[in-house]
């Protein structure tokens, strides 16, 4: 199984403990989420957050509809939290969000390692969808986050310039 990893990062002009409070609520993961995947949460809102809580999504991949699993492996409020996927489209899938006090702002830094499956078939669809979709995605919560918490109108995922996430290849 080949590891691949997206990393980005965002400077927020925000106090880190907001930033945190943000990301934290589950229900905010909607609103920074591009319209194609038609991502909804099932998991009953609010969403207590700690080790081990599962949040159950509903979302559609490359057109097929899918339902999603994740877990909170870590969870260190004001810091980081780590999300991984118990089922789900992936063969593997974690997610660490950081909050780094900076200066007056917060650094907000993600990665994301996954796998996906079919071998050398999901290898091909890998580099030929998957890493691009992966970036549309990032590229368009970067612009949702900074139009709520900079008062920047977010670019349509069609109008994004495609940035290379660092650690591709």
């Amino acid at each position: 199984m080949k590891l691949h990893r997206l990393e980005r990062s965002q400077r927020i002009p925000r106090r880190r403990e907001e930033v945190f409070d943000f990301f934290a609520d589950a229900a905010n993961l909607e609103a920074i989420t591009p319209p194609f995947l038609h991502f909804h949460i099932l998991s009953p809102l609010p969403i207590e957050m700690y080790p081990g809580a599962r949040i159950d999504y509903a979302l559609v991949l490359f057109g097929v509809p899918l339902r999603w699993r994740t877990r909170i492996a870590r969870w260190d409020p004001g810091a980081c939290f780590v999300d991984e996927q118990e089922s789900g489209p992936y063969a593997f899938w974690r997610h660490t969000h950081r909050f780094v006090d900076d200066g007056d702002a917060t650094t907000v830094d993600d990665l994301v390692e996954y796998a996906v499956p079919f071998g050398p078939i999901g290898r091909v669809m890998c580099r030929l969808f998957v890493q691009r979709t992966l970036d549309r995605i990032f590229d368009y919560r970067r612009d949702a986050i900074a139009s709520r918490f900079e008062g920047v109108r977010p670019l349509s995922t069609a109008a994004v310039p495609r940035i290379p996430s660092r650690g591709q290849g």
